[in-house]
Parts: C-alpha cells; structure tokens; sequence
C-alpha cells in the first residue's frame, strides 16, 4: 500500500488540530488550515469520508451557504472520545434484568 499523498496528510493534520468536543471543522475550514485548493479538498475529504478516515458527526449553519454544512471529525478522535466513563452507563451495564 502506497503513502498518504501531501494533500491527504495536510487535511488529516488540519482536521486533528481544529477538532474539539464541541466543534469540528467545515470542508472549508479544513482546506484555509491545510492550505490546500478547495477543489482538491473537497475530492479528497469525499475519498476520505468514503474509506472511514473522516466522518461527519454533525451539520451546522454557516453564513456563506443556505444549506447547512457539516463538520468532519477523525475516525480515531471520535473513538477517543466514545471511551469516557459514563457513570449512569455502566449502572445499566451491571444492571441484572433488562431495562429495555
């Protein structure tokens, strides 16, 4: 298998820097702060999205489109974040009949 390209890594870094618990970044975003063309971004944050490298976890509104947009989180950010101890989950976990 051959090595990410420049313009994938670019991204991938872009998208582990600007990623917080409480926002992630735009496609736009992504391509200012990698400071690659929006074209190229955008075909590969799609390849991106497509091989599970990157996935949208929410959609927000922005002013410079109608539509909202969304926002991309790293595969490995997101499974970081879903392995935080949930007191009120592990309850239910040891819970000894079925509460649903």
């Amino acid at each position: 298998m051959r090595p990410a390209g420049e313009v994938r890594q670019a991204l991938f870094d872009a998208a582990l820097a600007l990623t917080t618990p409480e926002r992630s970044p735009t496609l736009l975003e992504l391509a200012h702060y990698a400071q690659v063309g929006y074209v190229a971004a955008r075909r590969t944050v799609d390849n991106m999205r497509r091989a599970g490298i990157l996935v949208p976890v929410r959609d927000r509104k922005v002013d410079y489109r109608n539509r909202p947009v969304a926002e991309y989180c790293p595969r490995k950010r997101l499974q970081q974040a879903s392995g935080t101890k949930c007191p009120l989950r592990e309850a239910f976990a040891t819970w000894s009949v079925s509460i649903v």
